[in-house]
């Protein structure tokens, strides 16, 4: 029977998952993860050639998991509910996973490489940027049946960008959201929802 790795992919992505999230992508360095692990550095070189391939693994996987599943619930039978579904998500993932919101939160997607992005890399983070807009503008169609610029933006903004700012405050303070936070989320939502579907063009 082959010997399984003591210290294999997973356990090496977690432990660089765990320091980027509590000191930032710069403290996720080769030798922080190898103390952590307590394994050789060159176990780490073995399954990964560079710190920079590791750390571009670390944001890829998450912010991968995170669209997935916030466009998931914007996916849901009735648009109106699934995009306030998406919208109050974004508190809740902050609060069964801390550690995934301060890596997207506080850092850029640059703060994780030193070197640049290697090609592979690159073409997926890409993809990843893209499927935002993608389902964004068919979440708008679904909602009030057209995907101009204007309707797209106020569509990213209920959904998306004002649930990031009233959850961004807490993870900087590496807190855990608040219940009032959803209410705030809630409102914001409907009020854009409101202007969009009266069809409000000012």
């Amino acid at each position: 029977m082959p010997r399984v790795s003591k210290f294999g992919e997973e356990k090496i992505l977690a432990a660089a998952r765990r320091l980027a999230a509590t000191h930032g992508p710069a403290g996720a360095t080769i030798g922080a993860i190898s103390r952590s692990l307590g394994a050789p550095t060159g176990s780490i070189y073995h399954r990964f050639a560079s710190r920079d391939v590791l750390l571009a693994t670390v944001w890829l996987r998450a912010a991968a998991a995170f669209q997935d599943a916030v466009f998931e619930r914007l996916a849901g039978a009735v648009p109106r509910d699934a995009g306030l579904d998406a919208a109050l998500y974004m508190a809740e993932r902050v609060r069964e996973d801390p550690g995934e919101a301060r890596l997207l939160l506080l850092h850029r997607r640059e703060d994780f490489v030193d070197r640049g992005w290697p090609a592979t890399f690159r073409r997926r983070a890409a993809q990843l940027a893209q499927q935002i807009e993608t389902e964004l503008r068919a979440f708008s169609r679904r909602l009030c049946g057209r995907e101009d610029v204007r309707t797209v933006r106020m569509v990213a903004y209920a959904v998306i960008e004002a649930p990031f700012a009233a959850i961004r405050r807490h993870v900087s303070a590496k807190e855990i959201p608040p219940t009032y936070v959803d209410p705030l989320i809630r409102a914001t939502y409907e009020a854009v929802m409101d202007l969009l579907l009266r069809g409000d063009r000012s």
